[in-house]
């Protein structure tokens, strides 16, 4: 077993969202400041690897994970 204990998917409407931005959304992180601490502290994976870019592009099929948590990034084009 991976760690991992919950999955949640998250949708996006534009081509990207910001690292720090997705773990506000997601409901990870209480503030931008918070999250960017969380990622600049190495805490945060992108597609299993630690990626400490707070601004990091976070595009669709990405999936982030954080404290036994992963989150998995949706386009909203695809649902319409």
């Amino acid at each position: 077993m991976d760690g991992i204990t919950e999955n949640v998917t998250v949708t996006i409407r534009d081509e990207y969202i910001e690292l720090y931005k997705l773990l506000k959304l997601a409901n990870l992180a209480d503030s931008g400041g918070q999250a960017k601490y969380m990622i600049s502290e190495g805490m945060v994976r992108v597609n299993g690897e630690v990626d400490t870019r707070k601004r990091r592009k976070t595009r669709v099929g990405d999936m982030v994970e954080y404290d036994g948590e992963r989150v998995t990034v949706a386009s909203a084009r695809e649902e319409e």
